[in-house]
Formats: structure tokens, sequence, C-alpha cells
């Protein structure tokens, strides 16, 4: 459990602000796709932390970084957190991506909406290996899009909106490089209805594939039977297992 003081909070699109922070102590050692609890002061109707992605890391300055989606009172009231203002943050839990074992292999990341979180550090770390991973980013409308230039500088990006205001209309899986280009592995973080159906595409052409669940998360610590997902191994805590999972893992109808 650490104290994080906050450096930023600014605000990108219509519904999302970057939280920037820093530690008087060194940050521990991180992966992409693990997650933290954070604390949410000064709301009497908030009583639990909420689960975000750990977004980006640096530990030249000490700095970890959380996009949250403004969508009801707790990520409202973190929002509104100010410069030096100290969150109290449980950091880092669950397991994260498998990296490649070759720089060669064809990387595809895929992400919906706040989904794009955990993305952005797994493009970091594939980009330190040497890959040159590919972004296939969607949303609703172009404004929910964000950060395409901190993606751009790590690989190609590819954009899906279902208004056809940025990129190709209608969802991810429905994209033409899906058609005219092949991948060695493919991962996954957004909505459930859309990792689905990523994971249905990869499981057809026999394509590696792991997901970043959003199941709703508690405690963090595998304790409170909040985020249970039945897979091939029977019932299992998101946050203690996951939240990253390889598809042949989950009973889902792909």
């Amino acid at each position: 459990m650490l104290d994080l003081k906050v450096v930023s909070v600014e605000p990108l699109g219509s519904r999302y602000v970057l939280l920037q922070l820093t530690s008087d102590t060194p940050l521990p050692e991180m992966h992409p796709g693990q997650f933290a609890e954070l604390r949410v002061d000064d709301s009497p109707s908030t009583f639990l932390r909420r689960p975000i992605s750990i977004h980006h890391v640096c530990y030249e300055r000490n700095e970890v970084w959380f996009l949250v989606a403004v969508v009801g009172n707790g990520t409202f009231r973190l929002s509104k957190l100010r410069m030096g203002d100290v969150l109290n943050c449980i950091i880092p839990l669950g397991n994260g991506f498998s990296l490649p074992t070759s720089p060669s292999e064809r990387v595809l990341l895929v992400g919906g909406g706040v989904g794009i979180a955990p993305l952005l550090f797994l493009g970091e770390k594939l980009v330190a290996m040497g890959s040159r991973p590919t972004f296939l980013l969607g949303a609703r409308t172009a404004s929910d899009l964000v950060e395409l230039e901190q993606f751009k500088a790590l690989g190609r990006v590819f954009l899906t909106t279902e208004d056809a205001s940025a990129g190709e209309r209608g969802f991810v899986t429905q994209h033409s490089v899906l058609e005219e280009e092949h991948f060695d592995r493919i991962y996954t973080c957004g909505p459930k209805p859309m990792m689905v159906a990523v994971g249905k595409y990869a499981k057809s052409q026999g394509i590696f594939c792991e997901v970043s669940l959003e199941n709703k998360m508690a405690c963090g610590l595998g304790a409170c039977l909040c985020c249970v997902e039945d897979t091939t191994e029977g019932n299992i805590c998101v946050c203690e297992k996951g939240p990253v999972l390889n598809i042949n893992q989950l009973l889902w109808p792909i």
C-alpha cells in the first residue's frame, strides 16, 4: 500500500482524466496488465476502492499514470483531485500480459473505450524489447479516442468508430486490417462483447490471444468474491488469477 502524491490531473476527451502520481519512495516493479485499487476519500457514498489499470510507469521520474473513465461518483471524485493531493493505492495487483518470446512476432493490441489503458504500458514494453506493435482502437465516436499520438509513437494505429467520425465505421473486429494482415499474438482489453468477438476471431485463426478482464472488483485480493469468472479451472477470482487470462482458459462462446 502506498500514499501517492498527485502530480497532475489532465482531462482527456469527453469523459476521461489522466492521473499522474509520484511517490516519496521508489515505485515497486510493475507489469503491463496489472492494476491498482485506489481509495476514494471524502465521498460518503463510495465505500470501496476503485480498480484502475496501470497505464504508464516512468521509473526515472518515479511516476505512475492512470487513465480514468468518469462514470460514477467514485471516479468523479478521483477526477477532482488536485496537484499535491495524496491518493492511497494498493499497487501492483494481479497478473499481467505474457510477452512474446521473440521481437519478430507480429503483435496486435486491441482496445475499446477505457480498455486502451493497459495497452499503452504494454506497447511501451514491447517496443523496449525490439517489437513494433500494431494498435487497433475502437470507440463510439472520435471524441472518445484519446492519446493517439502516444500510441502512434509506439507503432501503427488503426481506428474504428461506430459513427465513422474517425477511422473505419463499425466495431474493431470489422476493421479491414484483420482481413489483410496476419498476427501471431493478440492482446485485448475493453467491453466484454468486444473481447468475446476478438477472442472468437483469434481462436478461428489459431492466434494466441490474451484478454484483460474488467470484472467488478472490490478488494483486489481475492477475498470478497465480487469478480468470480467461470473458467476451465473452475471459478476463479479475476483480481487474483487475472485480470489477464488466455482465451483458452475462458468458457466464453467462442
